[in-house]
């Protein structure tokens, strides 16, 4: 495995920890949000940074001053190997917390069953109706279904969280959502940043007003909505 990025430090991507965020390159799906377009395209894939071997021994120098490590991507389950580069990580000391698309669920359900993560925070694209063309036409929507339900079990900590544009949400489908999603423990809307590494073209972020409006429509059925980002 080859470490596409590397983020030594952070207060934010690991709730309540201070850690570290590692980038895995490459993605099953499409989004024309995605902000990491380096890690998801082929064709412009960056060149690694490291290898988990250095991966493994920076974190040795970490220890003590880190709590956590997440693994993003891209997508990390479609890595053979990341069950093992867990498994290290922990062996170190560390928490582990994993970022998903949850299309997966073969793959989640076995490193939760394994002890292998502390957390699990599962991007949820759109509402069902909308969720295929927000993939980019990929069609995972029972899968997600599977890795949503798998997580709302409470086997091990977990958010969900929408990264919300213009057209792409609007307050009918964040109800959806909503009712898809109801009892969950925590749901977070995302800001749209336009990174200059897009997938897709004519997105905009949406006005802290629409923002609003979004979390208001999900409000009766999650109530521990909160708004991320800016």
């Amino acid at each position: 495995m080859d470490i596409a990025g590397l983020q030594k430090t952070t207060l934010l991507d690991f709730p309540g920890q201070v850690a570290c965020t590692v980038f895995l390159a490459g993605c099953n799906l499409r989004c024309p949000f995605c902000h990491n377009a380096s890690l998801v395209l082929p064709q412009r894939q960056v060149s690694p940074v490291m290898s988990r071997e250095e991966l493994l021994a920076f974190l040795k120098t970490r220890r003590g001053k880190l709590d956590g490590v997440c693994i993003t991507g891209g997508e990390p389950t479609l890595h053979r190997d990341l069950p093992e580069l867990l498994r290290e990580i922990r062996a170190l000391g560390f928490l582990t917390k994993l970022d998903t698309n949850g299309t997966r669920p073969d793959v989640l359900k076995s490193l939760m069953t394994a002890g292998l993560l502390d957390y699990v925070a599962m991007d949820i694209k759109n509402s069902p109706s909308r969720y295929r063309e927000t993939c980019g036409g990929m069609e995972v929507l029972p899968q997600v279904r599977e890795s949503a339900k798998l997580l709302m079990t409470g086997a091990v900590a977990y958010e969900f969280r929408t990264t919300v544009y213009h057209p792409g949400h609007t307050p009918d489908a964040l109800r959806e959502i909503g009712q898809w999603l109801q009892g969950a423990k925590q749901y977070h809307l995302q800001h749209f940043v336009d990174s200059g590494d897009l997938i897709g073209r004519q997105m905009r972020p949406l006005t802290d007003e629409e923002m609003e409006a979004l979390r208001s429509a999900v409000l009766p059925y999650i109530p521990n909505t909160t708004i991320r980002g800016r």
